[in-house]
């Protein structure tokens, strides 16, 4: 895997989850030493390799994320994604359905946990001067 994948991977990383939020991440973990092999693999792979096709949309890849992430309890990464949708043009009312889609799919409490975390976001969104998409 090149460099380049990694340089790549990194750019969309941060156009994506913001720049503040990846290379604090990447700060910490050269800070302890310990998890540079990681953060490189994610960037290849992840944001390089799959995030950077053409197949789909940011916006769509975002909203996919929110339900998966939803279904697998991972409540720090659907913060990160949900203000990512928002960032790619999701509007609240998509947000809604897709936490409608994840009550029936994945459970209630999956729902309530990430409308929790979704109104969160979208509180934050707002108070930056954030119009609705």
């Amino acid at each position: 895997m090149s460099e380049d994948m990694n340089q790549k991977g990194l750019e969309i990383r941060r156009e994506v989850l913001g720049q503040q939020y990846v290379d604090d991440s990447i700060q910490a973990s050269a800070d302890m030493g310990f998890g540079m092999p990681l953060q490189e693999l994610v960037n290849k792979y992840c944001w390089g390799e799959v995030w950077g096709r053409p197949g789909l949309s940011r916006k769509t890849r975002s909203m996919l994320n929110i339900v998966m992430l939803s279904a697998l309890n991972r409540p720090h990464e659907i913060k990160i994604h949900v203000a990512a949708a928002l960032r790619h043009g999701c509007s609240e009312d998509e947000i809604m359905e897709i936490i409608l889609q994840i009550t029936i799919y994945c459970g209630v409490p999956a729902a309530m946990v990430t409308h929790k975390i979704a109104r969160e976001v979208i509180e934050e969104h707002r108070a930056q001067g954030r119009e609705r998409p």
